[in-house]
């Protein structure tokens, strides 16, 4: 059971935890004059909404002024104004909507792009669950800001300004009271967001450790149960949702007062009790004309309710910073060096040369490869044997540079695979692993992987030869039978056969091995055998083995102990030094010999007895 995502996805997000650094708009870069336009329409609206009441006003002042005659031009302003702020409005979340659209598939295609030419070592480190949540739920965050958010922050910016700049040049008295109900209200709300950045990084740590006790707790269900009956996955998930709630009720406790409080002042009615009572006194003292006070009325009220939008935005806006964040985590892991134009390296054979190579996978930690040469000639099967964590599988990695080399060079076909191109190197070198991977379209889609071009023959051809052509005819669909997610609708061994079928109409000159037989039951690993026999032909043959049996005749056999190359030979001369490969054959023998019964026997019979012999 894999429960690796919780940890990728924490790992992300507590790197992207400082939120300082993330510039928010850099990144909208690409449809930044769409956003701009869906902006000043915003803001056009906002204005025309202004005029609109300004109009209505205006109706009024007229109205009374001459009650017999009907002002048609105002209550034509008017309705026009209406009209065009709400047409403007539309238009305007259209536009964001639109760049919001773009700048998802702009975005997820970078990504894409980005990915494929980093490192597969550094995609593996990060892991698929992390990089899917980043491609996927970080992205549709950004649109969500983008498509509703940004013609909002641009009225709530524009509106309040404007409507100032209005009241003034209706009354500045009541331009003056207006603006201290709004300098009253933001003066309280600084007090719940004086600790805000340290609250916020808090707020998201704590959510995504339940998010991380969520995916634990449901994806190791059947380990859960059959362990513990969900107590201590159980208790690791009640434990998040416990430091969850304390986090958002102290939140809520500290800063509670403070904004609901300067929510109540930023409400329309303390600025229409400020307005009525300023405006009445400066009437009675006929200072101030009862139009100016109806039009300051009817604009004012929405000077400080203009401004509620920008605070219910920051939320979102701390949201939005963390995926950015994440992003720019994907993008700025490094792509290796190309050769320049004209520089690339071509192999000459289908050789395989460690020199010197060593290797770390980060710089804090002990060396995977310390010194390691040995030269594997074209044609022939190396095995690669040793304890786990010898560094055997770390050797099959570095030749198709899933990961850089940190001392010394790999050269294939005399040449260092840091000098050739990706299709080059990948052009040299199939794999087949033990954990094998389909896609969920067809059954030939899925043998044809890497040559699209392939025609359906030739893709039976491979199918023959690895021992598939028979189940996949059986299939409902035959060859256009989908395999489903991960080829969920195939078993074991027939997966690895499709994998194998793929290397083999690949046709390439090396081939790395990862044990392609360890998972297959006795049954399917005969089939797999005669797969096998018939991809590595004529081939160069690096294979990491675990089953020792099955590399006895190897050309030779490469020994790794703790990331060193300890012994290197073929398999008699090795037994018969009684080095480390002595001891794991010895090992191996001895894992072959153990019988149930036997073990059950023993165990009844007691220390120090004889058990009875089995028969």
């Amino acid at each position: 059971m894999d429960t690796s995502i919780p940890a990728e996805q924490s790992q992300i997000a507590d790197t992207a935890a400082p939120q300082a650094r993330v510039d928010l708009w850099s990144i909208i870069h690409p449809v930044r004059s769409q956003i701009r336009f869906a902006m000043a329409l915003s803001i056009a609206s906002a204005v025309l909404g202004l005029g609109a009441v300004g109009g209505l006003a205006v109706t009024v002042h007229q109205l009374l002024e001459d009650p017999g005659a009907w002002p048609w031009p105002a209550m034509a302003a008017v309705l026009a104004c209406t009209a065009a702020a709400y047409s403007l409005r539309l238009i305007s979340f259209d536009q964001s909507h639109y760049a919001a659209f773009r700048l998802e598939t702009i975005l997820r295609t970078e990504l894409a792009e980005h990915l494929a030419r980093v490192s597969l070592g550094h995609v593996q480190a990060m892991g698929a669950g992390a990089l899917a949540k980043v491609m996927y739920d970080d992205v549709k965050a950004l649109h969500l800001f983008v498509a509703d958010s940004t013609p909002l922050y641009a009225r709530a910016y524009a509106a309040p300004v404007v409507t100032f700049f209005v009241l003034l040049w209706l009354d500045w008295r009541l331009a003056l009271g207006a603006t201290a109900v709004v300098v009253l209200g933001f003066g309280v709300l600084s007090l719940a967001l004086r600790d805000r950045a340290e609250m916020v990084r808090r707020y998201n740590e704590a959510r995504e450790r339940v998010s991380a006790a969520i995916i634990e707790f449901v994806q190791a269900m059947p380990v859960v149960r059959t362990f513990d009956s969900g107590q201590a996955t159980f208790g690791r998930y009640q434990r998040a949702l416990e430091a969850y709630l304390d986090m958002v009720t102290r939140w809520y406790r500290e800063a509670g007062f403070a904004a609901r409080y300067s929510m109540a002042v930023l409400s329309p009615m303390p600025t229409l009790a400020v307005l009525l009572w300023l405006g009445t006194w400066l009437t009675w003292r006929d200072s101030l004309a009862f139009s100016h006070w109806m039009a300051v009325l009817l604009i004012g009220t929405g000077m400080a309710e203009s401004m509620m939008p920008m605070m219910m935005l920051n939320h979102m806006v701390d949201k939005v910073k963390l995926s950015v964040a994440r992003i720019h985590q994907v993008m700025a892991i490094p792509v290796p060096i190309s050769p320049a134009p004209g520089q690339e390296q071509v192999p000459a054979d289908a050789s395989v040369r460690f020199e010197g190579v060593g290797f770390r996978y980060g710089e804090g930690d002990a060396e995977a490869l310390s010194n390691v040469s040995f030269s594997v000639p074209p044609g022939s099967v190396t095995a690669l044997v040793g304890p786990s964590g010898a560094g055997k599988s770390t050797v099959a990695k570095l030749i198709p540079r899933f990961w850089d080399v940190t001392a010394g060079r790999i050269l294939v076909g005399g040449a260092d695979v840091r000098a050739m191109s990706a299709d080059t190197l990948m052009g040299q070198v199939a794999f087949v692993f033990q954990d094998s991977f389909l896609f969920a379209g067809s059954i030939a889609d899925n043998i044809r992987l890497g040559l699209p071009e392939a025609t359906l023959d030739a893709v039976k051809a491979a199918a023959r030869a690895a021992r598939a052509h028979d189940f996949i005819q059986a299939l409902p669909q035959g060859y256009d039978t989908p395999a489903g997610e991960r080829g969920l609708f195939l078993s074991g061994g027939q997966r690895q056969c499709i994998t194998i079928a793929r290397a083999i109409l690949q046709d390439r000159p090396i081939l790395v091995l990862d044990e392609a037989t360890a998972y297959a039951d006795p049954e399917n690993e005969a089939a797999l055998v005669a797969a096998l026999s018939a991809l590595i032909r004529g081939k160069t043959v690096i294979v990491v083995a675990h089953r020792l049996a099955t590399i006895r005749d190897a050309d030779q056999i490469l020994v790794f102990d703790r990331g060193r190359l300890a012994e290197s030979g073929r398999h008699d001369d090795l037994v018969a030094t009684g080095g480390t490969y002595a001891r794991l054959w010895q090992g191996y023998e001895q894992a072959q010999h153990w019988a149930l019964g036997e073990h059950a026997a023993a165990h009844q019979a007691g220390p120090g007895e004889i058990a009875p012999e089995t028969p």
